[in-house]
């Protein structure tokens, strides 16, 4: 047979063979192609020096996601890098319906290289993932693990050597700040990157059972690799706080001492040896366990200690994600359970409580490894320095406090009215599914409004604002003109904790203290003295009520006294001149009366 016979034969019976495979209506999309595909990481090549780069991690889950159908790996909205984000999902029935959530099963969101220098998890997510893809490790069916590979990806491209400056490895890896250099766990509320609204559309499709954010961290010198941060129990509803607090964590603690890893709170302390005692963090709604906490999820940060050898850590953190994941789904029917009736008190809540702070009557004793603390004199500022000496250790009883109670309350309205004008705290509003309306026609309504009478603001630029806080109002009963398309906001309903959170100017991280509303803190018109002295002559004239109360300010206030210019602005303000807009929180609300 001739060399063109051949090669006509051979495409005559590739031909057969598609039509046979065409006409058998069998399913071909589960095998796969065969590849060579290299699953040792960076981190094992390089004996757990080295973490792995942006490019090598994405093209890493790029080939899991090809090589086993357990493995998805999708993208989400663009970030401030100009990358999309990615999120790598495991389930080993090999599907997964974004749209269509088997809420019989339990779904834990892991979230690495928010702060890419902490590249902890970023490696060892990559080792469990390809482990439980290839069966070398095994979950309970009825888990679902969701990774975000690298949220700071900005942060992950901008690789060096230096800025972690006490750090104990890897040889190289990012930079804190994102593409913008905002840190990525201070934005959660505010939302000023990119990359937080990705994070929404990820929170709420998947709606976890649970979430977990890896970091890196040192304040202190000690024994332990691991510590946990939890979601501030007391700040949850009654049944989740107690779960997290009474259950899992001592489950976990135990757990992970039987397969010889010791776990204990994030030290929270700064230039001093941990056992003086130390409170447990308050994670607020801008750090992530904060905001999820807001939707009912509980979540906790893994800290490992950065003075550890990198491939210990990364050893330590897969090991904690194993038995995290155990933890979790041993517990799934009363994470149901408290959720159920969480949400069901939240929903019959009639006061928000804020602004929380630690109970210093209450605490516990923990059994705690410490270092030997000197204190030495320093040989170059000769003032004294704080010395660890890891030659020595020994067992101390110190003091964790960990109960918070809020020191403020608020009646919860039934509803909020924004403005349509403010489109930014709305945008942010809609990114986490708060659901609203707009009014069909121009309105006046009876409302409660607030008037800011009193608040500080940080000297020094914070993540993009020059945050407010310590933050007052006055409530006021008003009738108010609202515009046709001016929005509605029922508070009965899933986002109810997180629209309270911004919506509420004294809570910490409200929308007011991020300065959404800073416009209405600037008077905009003002009256010119030379003519306003004679119309507050005026004033004081037709109204002895006024005069009384002027006479007696400058009496009891020697500064305003003598303040010729204050004088007049108190008159204008207390006039039919002064704008109404000044001070006026431009947010609503509504109690049904």
């Amino acid at each position: 047979m001739t060399i063109c016979a051949l090669i006509s034969q051979t495409m005559k019976n590739i031909f057969v063979l598609l039509g046979l495979v065409l006409l058998s209506g069998c399913d071909f999309s589960k095998y796969r192609l065969v590849k060579e595909y290299d699953f040792e990481t960076r981190f094992e090549k390089t004996n757990g020096e080295e973490t792995a780069t942006y490019a090598e991690v994405i093209q890493f889950y790029k080939d899991l996601d090809d090589a086993f159908g357990s493995i998805d790996l999708k993208e989400f909205g663009a970030t401030d890098s100009g990358k999309a984000l990615h999120l790598v999902i495991y389930n080993k029935e090999e599907n997964f319906d974004l749209k269509q959530r088997d809420t019989s099963k339990t779904l834990i969101l892991i979230n690495n290289g928010i702060h890419p220098g902490e590249s902890d998890g970023i490696d060892a997510t990559m080792l469990l993932l390809r482990d439980l893809a290839q069966d070398s490790a095994h979950l309970p069916e009825d888990v679902i693990l969701a990774s975000i590979p690298v949220y700071n990806i900005g942060g992950a491209l901008n690789r060096n050597r230096f800025s972690r400056t006490n750090q104990n490895g890897p040889k190289e890896y990012g930079f804190r700040g994102n593409a913008r250099n905002y840190d990525l766990n201070r934005d959660f509320i505010k939302a000023d990157t990119k990359n937080t609204f990705a994070f929404y559309e990820i929170f709420h499709n998947l709606k976890p059972d649970f979430f977990l954010d890896n970091h890196v961290s040192n304040g202190a010198d000690y024994p332990y690799t691991l510590t946990h941060l939890f979601t501030q129990h007391n700040k949850l509803d009654e049944n989740l706080g107690s779960l997290l607090e009474n259950k899992i964590r001592p489950q976990l603690k135990d757990s992970l001492q039987k397969k010889n890893w010791e776990i204990i709170p994030y030290v929270n302390v700064f230039n001093k040896p941990p056992e003086v005692g130390f409170a447990q963090f308050m994670d607020l709604p801008r750090y992530s366990t904060g905001y999820a906490a807001l939707f009912n999820t509980p979540g906790m940060m893994l800290e490992t200690h950065m003075l550890k050898p990198y491939s210990q850590r990364v050893n330590a953190t897969y090991a904690f994600m194993e038995e995290l994941i155990a933890v979790v789904y041993n517990n799934q029917n009363n994470f149901r359970k408290a959720k159920k009736l969480d949400k069901q008190a939240t929903l019959k809540n009639r006061y928000f409580k804020f602004n929380y702070k630690v109970d210093s009557t209450q605490h516990e004793t923990i059994k705690f490894k410490a270092y030997k603390a000197d204190t030495l004199k320093s040989a170059i500022t000769g003032a004294n320095r704080l010395k660890y000496n890891r030659g020595k250790t020994s067992v101390k009883n110190v003091n964790y406090y960990n109960t918070y109670k809020a020191q403020d309350s608020v009646q919860i309205p039934d509803s909020y009215i924004i403005p349509q004008a403010w489109w930014e705290v709305i945008n942010r509003l809609k990114a986490n599914g708060i659901k609203m309306s707009p009014l069909e026609k121009d309105t006046i309504l009876p409302v409660e409004q607030y008037r800011i009478t009193d608040f500080k603001t940080r000297k020094n630029a914070y993540e993009g604002h020059y945050l407010h806080y310590d933050t007052k109002v006055k409530k006021q009963d008003k009738r108010v003109q609202f515009k046709k398309g001016d929005l509605i906001i029922k508070t009965n309903q899933n986002g109810r904790r997180y629209l309270m959170a911004t919506l509420e100017p004294q809570a910490s991280d409200s929308f007011f203290n991020w300065n959404f509303f800073d416009s209405v803190l600037q008077q905009k018109e003002h009256f010119s003295p030379y003519v306003f002295e004679d119309t507050a002559k005026q004033l004081l004239n037709e109204n002895a009520s006024l005069k009384k109360q002027f006479e007696k300010k400058k009496e009891e206030n020697s500064a305003f006294s003598e303040n010729w210019y204050a004088q007049l602005a108190w008159l204008h303000k207390q006039s039919k001149y002064y704008e109404k807009a000044h001070l006026r929180y431009p947010v609503f609300r509504v109690l049904e009366k």
